[in-house]
Protein backbone atom coordinates (compact mmCIF):
# COMPACT_ATOMS: atom_id res chain seq x y z
CA UNK A 1 0.00 0.00 0.00
CA UNK A 2 1.37 3.44 -0.90
CA UNK A 3 1.84 5.58 2.18
CA UNK A 4 0.86 8.62 0.14
CA UNK A 5 -2.63 7.17 -0.23
CA UNK A 6 -3.39 7.16 3.48
CA UNK A 7 -2.18 10.51 4.78
CA UNK A 8 -2.21 14.14 3.83
CA UNK A 9 0.13 16.24 5.96
CA UNK A 10 -1.15 19.36 7.64
CA UNK A 11 0.40 21.68 10.20
CA UNK A 12 -0.68 22.56 13.68
CA UNK A 13 0.20 25.63 15.67
CA UNK A 14 3.76 24.40 16.30
CA UNK A 15 4.42 23.71 12.67
CA UNK A 16 4.17 19.92 13.03
CA UNK A 17 1.55 17.75 11.33
CA UNK A 18 -1.85 17.92 12.94
CA UNK A 19 -2.32 15.16 15.50
CA UNK A 20 -5.29 12.82 14.94
CA UNK A 21 -5.47 11.28 18.40
CA UNK A 22 -7.81 8.30 17.85
CA UNK A 23 -5.31 6.69 15.47
CA UNK A 24 -3.16 5.77 18.43
CA UNK A 25 -6.03 4.15 20.28
CA UNK A 26 -7.19 2.34 17.15
CA UNK A 27 -3.85 0.83 16.40
CA UNK A 28 -2.60 0.10 19.90
CA UNK A 29 -5.82 -0.63 21.78
CA UNK A 30 -4.59 1.51 24.67
CA UNK A 31 -6.94 1.73 27.62
CA UNK A 32 -7.40 4.57 30.07
CA UNK A 33 -5.49 2.72 32.77
CA UNK A 34 -2.30 2.47 30.77
CA UNK A 35 -0.73 5.59 32.26
CA UNK A 36 -1.43 7.97 35.16
CA UNK A 37 -4.05 10.64 34.58
CA UNK A 38 -1.66 13.39 35.63
CA UNK A 39 -3.24 16.04 33.44
CA UNK A 40 -6.74 14.66 33.46
CA UNK A 41 -9.57 14.66 35.92
CA UNK A 42 -13.33 14.91 35.84
CA UNK A 43 -14.88 16.80 32.98
CA UNK A 44 -16.33 20.23 33.63
CA UNK A 45 -20.04 20.51 34.39
CA UNK A 46 -22.11 20.07 31.28
CA UNK A 47 -19.45 18.07 29.43
CA UNK A 48 -19.10 14.34 28.90
CA UNK A 49 -18.24 12.21 31.89
CA UNK A 50 -14.53 11.37 32.24
CA UNK A 51 -15.33 7.68 32.63
CA UNK A 52 -17.46 7.54 29.50
CA UNK A 53 -20.79 7.89 31.31
CA UNK A 54 -23.80 9.63 29.76
CA UNK A 55 -23.19 13.15 28.48
CA UNK A 56 -25.22 15.94 30.09
CA UNK A 57 -26.69 16.99 26.74
CA UNK A 58 -27.91 13.47 25.99
CA UNK A 59 -25.41 12.98 23.15
CA UNK A 60 -23.03 10.04 22.73
CA UNK A 61 -20.66 9.53 25.65
CA UNK A 62 -16.94 10.14 25.19
CA UNK A 63 -14.35 8.45 27.39
CA UNK A 64 -12.37 11.62 28.11
CA UNK A 65 -9.57 9.85 29.95
CA UNK A 66 -9.04 7.41 27.11
CA UNK A 67 -9.03 10.23 24.59
CA UNK A 68 -6.52 12.23 26.64
CA UNK A 69 -4.17 9.29 27.01
CA UNK A 70 -4.31 8.52 23.29
CA UNK A 71 -3.61 12.13 22.34
CA UNK A 72 -0.72 12.38 24.82
CA UNK A 73 0.88 9.17 23.59
CA UNK A 74 0.63 10.16 19.95
CA UNK A 75 1.98 13.62 20.72
CA UNK A 76 5.04 12.08 22.37
CA UNK A 77 5.64 9.84 19.34
CA UNK A 78 5.51 12.84 17.03
CA UNK A 79 7.65 15.06 19.23
CA UNK A 80 10.98 15.55 17.46
CA UNK A 81 12.30 18.67 19.19
CA UNK A 82 15.35 16.75 20.39
CA UNK A 83 16.53 16.43 16.78
CA UNK A 84 17.02 20.19 16.74
CA UNK A 85 18.61 20.33 20.19
CA UNK A 86 15.68 22.40 21.48
CA UNK A 87 13.11 22.12 24.23
CA UNK A 88 9.42 21.94 23.26
CA UNK A 89 8.99 25.56 24.41
CA UNK A 90 11.89 26.75 22.26
CA UNK A 91 10.59 24.84 19.26
CA UNK A 92 7.09 26.28 19.68
CA UNK A 93 8.50 29.82 19.90
CA UNK A 94 10.58 29.28 16.77
CA UNK A 95 7.51 28.07 14.88
CA UNK A 96 5.61 31.16 16.03
CA UNK A 97 8.35 33.44 14.70
CA UNK A 98 8.28 31.60 11.38
CA UNK A 99 4.50 31.78 11.13
CA UNK A 100 4.12 35.42 12.24
CA UNK A 101 7.17 36.85 10.54
CA UNK A 102 9.64 39.23 12.23
CA UNK A 103 8.19 40.17 15.60
CA UNK A 104 9.14 42.09 18.71
CA UNK A 105 10.34 40.12 21.69
CA UNK A 106 7.45 41.39 23.79
CA UNK A 107 4.96 40.17 21.20
CA UNK A 108 6.60 36.75 21.17
CA UNK A 109 6.43 36.54 24.97
CA UNK A 110 2.73 37.41 24.87
CA UNK A 111 2.01 34.94 22.09
CA UNK A 112 3.75 32.10 23.94
CA UNK A 113 2.60 33.10 27.42
CA UNK A 114 6.10 33.21 28.90
CA UNK A 115 7.81 35.61 31.30
CA UNK A 116 10.43 38.11 30.07
CA UNK A 117 13.21 36.35 31.98
CA UNK A 118 12.31 33.04 30.36
CA UNK A 119 12.09 34.72 26.95
CA UNK A 120 15.63 36.06 27.27
CA UNK A 121 17.05 32.57 27.83
CA UNK A 122 14.86 31.13 25.10
CA UNK A 123 15.93 33.68 22.48
CA UNK A 124 19.58 33.30 23.46
CA UNK A 125 19.36 29.53 22.89
CA UNK A 126 17.72 30.03 19.49
CA UNK A 127 20.35 32.60 18.51
CA UNK A 128 23.21 30.36 19.64
CA UNK A 129 21.80 27.56 17.48
CA UNK A 130 21.62 29.89 14.48
CA UNK A 131 17.84 29.53 14.17
CA UNK A 132 16.90 33.19 14.68
CA UNK A 133 18.52 36.59 14.33
CA UNK A 134 17.83 39.64 16.46
CA UNK A 135 17.57 43.08 14.86
CA UNK A 136 17.20 46.55 16.31
CA UNK A 137 13.70 47.92 15.82
CA UNK A 138 14.06 51.05 13.66
CA UNK A 139 10.89 52.54 15.16
CA UNK A 140 11.93 51.97 18.78
CA UNK A 141 15.56 52.00 19.89
CA UNK A 142 14.64 50.17 23.09
CA UNK A 143 13.03 47.22 21.31
CA UNK A 144 14.38 44.30 19.30
CA UNK A 145 12.83 42.35 16.46
CA UNK A 146 13.32 38.62 16.02
CA UNK A 147 13.34 36.87 12.64
CA UNK A 148 13.88 33.26 11.66
CA UNK A 149 17.01 32.40 9.67
CA UNK A 150 17.24 30.06 6.66
CA UNK A 151 18.82 27.51 9.01
CA UNK A 152 15.83 27.75 11.36
CA UNK A 153 13.36 27.39 8.52
CA UNK A 154 15.20 24.36 7.12
CA UNK A 155 15.24 22.72 10.54
CA UNK A 156 11.48 23.15 10.98
CA UNK A 157 10.87 21.66 7.54
CA UNK A 158 13.04 18.67 8.44
CA UNK A 159 11.08 18.09 11.64
CA UNK A 160 7.80 18.28 9.74
CA UNK A 161 9.06 15.70 7.30
CA UNK A 162 10.13 13.39 10.14
CA UNK A 163 6.81 13.62 11.97
CA UNK A 164 4.83 13.14 8.76
CA UNK A 165 6.78 9.94 8.04
CA UNK A 166 6.07 8.59 11.54
CA UNK A 167 2.37 9.32 11.22
CA UNK A 168 2.17 7.93 7.69
CA UNK A 169 3.73 4.64 8.79
CA UNK A 170 1.24 4.38 11.65
CA UNK A 171 -1.72 4.95 9.34
CA UNK A 172 -0.68 2.08 7.08
CA UNK A 173 -1.35 -0.27 10.03
CA UNK A 174 -5.01 0.73 10.16
CA UNK A 175 -7.83 -0.98 8.29
CA UNK A 176 -9.73 0.95 5.61
CA UNK A 177 -12.66 1.28 8.01
CA UNK A 178 -10.39 2.71 10.73
CA UNK A 179 -8.88 5.22 8.31
CA UNK A 180 -12.37 6.26 7.21
CA UNK A 181 -13.40 6.79 10.84
CA UNK A 182 -10.27 8.83 11.47
CA UNK A 183 -10.86 10.98 8.38
CA UNK A 184 -14.42 11.66 9.54
CA UNK A 185 -13.17 12.64 13.02
CA UNK A 186 -10.51 15.11 11.78
CA UNK A 187 -12.79 18.21 11.80
CA UNK A 188 -13.77 17.47 15.40
CA UNK A 189 -10.14 16.99 16.45
CA UNK A 190 -9.18 20.24 14.74
CA UNK A 191 -11.94 22.01 16.64
CA UNK A 192 -10.72 20.54 19.95
CA UNK A 193 -7.22 21.83 19.17
CA UNK A 194 -8.44 25.41 18.83
CA UNK A 195 -8.40 27.69 21.89
CA UNK A 196 -11.86 28.14 23.47
CA UNK A 197 -13.79 30.99 21.91
CA UNK A 198 -11.59 31.22 18.84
Amino acid sequence: MSTESVVTASRDETGAPAVPGPASGASSGASSGAEPAADGGPAADGGPAADGGPAADGGPAVDVTRLRVALARLSRRLRKHQLAGLTPTQLAALATVERSGPMRLGDLAAAEGIAPSTLTRLVTALEDSGYVRRYADPSDARASTLAITPRGHDMLERLRTETTMVLTQSLTLLTPAQRAALAEALPVLEQLAEPPGS
